[in-house]
């Protein structure tokens, strides 16, 4: 949650103003990461490693030190991390396939190190994946020509990630994906009024068979009972610490419209915190307050707040969030084929979109433009930024495409927070939109999610370990 002060900004201050404003950051870095600390954690995934192969003066076989080498950046990837742990280290042989098949049941998810070996090595990885745990099966060359068994894994849609490389980093970006089928069993969401998107993704029993994710319906009533119960005074502390002094300028809302919406998350992040939940979304965001303030803070501290009651969305936001520490942008696209662009806006945003650890992007402080009122953010996103658009739908399927911000728009005509994306080819992902893959009103076929980032292989990745189809959006027809 660091965000530090830049040398020209302390040289720029007197001592004193200068020891005022560090003392002023810190206060906030503690009570950011209080705040953190009070809403709902999961647990550690736990990963199974495995060891398969001969190792030493055998044809094509690493060098027994290599396994040490291993041991060693594992714990460091547990330790930097620090919401992952790495069980197990068996090696096979000497020790039995069926014997470390029976171990692995207490694990979350498993990691198999391919050291050496031929054909004869696939029966034993296969017994292994066959556990049914989100695997991967790292294979660097010249390891043995074992190797052309394995895809026939992924062909037989398996939950295996195949990773023949010599780049352990490829190791991070994989285990970072492997918390997501596990957080996911142990998510709850708040859903406060009417459910909207795809049926699947409406449809509390599909939601917890296909993802594990419990949905929590609360009436309306309840939050604004909740909104109640807090102190006027810790609303204004709130909305002063927050996003008035923070903010570039605040423009059409009135003080007092600024601190209701503070009111309004602090309500509900108390609902979150008795409910356990991670995640929250409202079809009623748009009543009085406005809930912008609310999902944009959530989102800015690494859980999830999605308008509009979309389902679809919220459940992107969270694979995203869990995966890559990424919050979403929810978006009502336009395109703009002169540009080879897609438009995505919205009134609200997050600030941090590189994750709760990021610093903010400027933003000001405006209304909400269909409706003229409450207080809703625009936020200035980066240009240059390539990003990810996408969203699940019906639980089983990710549309997904990418892009990169080219301009920020202040269009009256559209929502706040505005930006151009350039995309691969804005006339056929316009003709293609949604690839047939998604049915329903107006919201369920117009919404997409932005996240900061290329994330297509690993979304690609994540499909193989999840058991979701992933399509292209604009891609190859």
């Amino acid at each position: 949650m660091s965000n530090p002060l830049t040398r020209r900004e302390f040289l720029g201050t007197s001592v004193a103003a200068g020891g005022a404003l560090l003392a002023a950051h810190l206060a906030q870095r503690a009570a950011i990461a209080a705040e953190e600390a009070t809403l709902a954690q999961l647990p550690p995934v736990k990963i199974y490693k495995v060891y398969v192969g001969r190792t030493g003066e055998f044809y094509m076989a690493r060098p027994t030190e290599e396994i040490a080498k291993f041991e060693k950046y594992f714990a460091d990837l547990e330790q930097k991390l620090g919401d992952v742990k790495f069980i197990g280290g068996d090696i096979i042989p000497p020790t039995d396939a069926g014997q470390v098949a029976q171990k692995m049941a207490e694990a979350d998810a498993a990691i198999l190190i391919h050291l050496s070996g031929h054909g004869g090595d696939a029966p034993v990885l296969g017994k292994l994946i066959d556990v049914g745990l989100p695997t991967a099966v790292f294979a660097e060359p010249f390891g043995g020509h074992g190797w052309m068994y394995f895809p026939k894994w992924h062909k037989e849609h398996k939950k295996v990630v195949l990773l023949p490389t010599t780049d352990w980093g490829e190791l991070d970006r994989v285990v970072g994906l492997m918390r997501v089928p596990v957080w996911m069993k142990q998510t709850r969401i708040l859903v406060v009024g009417p459910p909207r998107g795809t049926a699947d993704g409406c449809s509390a029993e599909v939601v917890k068979k296909k993802l594990g994710a419990e949905l929590v319906m609360i009436p309306n009533t309840k939050v604004l009972e909740a909104m109640q119960a807090i102190d006027p005074k810790a609303a204004e502390a709130e909305a002063e610490q927050y996003w008035i002094s923070q903010a570039k300028e605040v423009v059409e809302p009135k003080r007092d419209e600024i601190i209701n919406s503070a009111r309004m998350f602090l309500a509900v992040r108390e609902m979150m915190i008795k409910e356990k939940a991670q995640a929250v979304t409202s079809s009623h965001c748009m009543g009085s307050p406005r809930c912008c303030f609310t999902f944009s803070k959530l989102n800015d501290l690494g859980l999830v707040g999605a308008c509009e009651g979309d389902m679809d969305s919220t459940l992107t936001m969270l694979i995203f969030a869990y995966a890559f520490r990424a919050p979403g942008f929810i978006s009502d696209p336009v395109f703009d084929t002169a540009k080879n662009a897609l438009i995505h806006f919205h009134c609200t945003s997050a600030t941090k979109m590189d994750g709760p650890g990021g610093a903010r992007l400027p933003f000001r402080i405006r209304d909400q433009t269909d409706t003229k009122g409450g207080a809703a953010l625009e936020v200035a996103h980066r240009v240059g930024q390539v990003v990810t658009c996408a969203k699940l739908v019906n639980c089983d399927t990710m549309v997904i495409s990418t892009g990169k911000i080219i301009e920020i728009g202040t269009s009256p005509m559209a929502c706040r927070t505005q930006f151009t994306t350039e995309v691969k080819d804005a006339r056929r992902m316009f003709l293609n939109w949604g690839a047939d893959a998604i049915q329903g009103g107006v919201m369920t076929l117009l919404h997409r999610v932005v996240f900061y980032g290329d994330h297509m292989q690993s979304i690609a990745d994540l499909a193989d370990l999840m058991g979701f189809k992933v399509i292209e959006e604009g891609g190859a027809a």
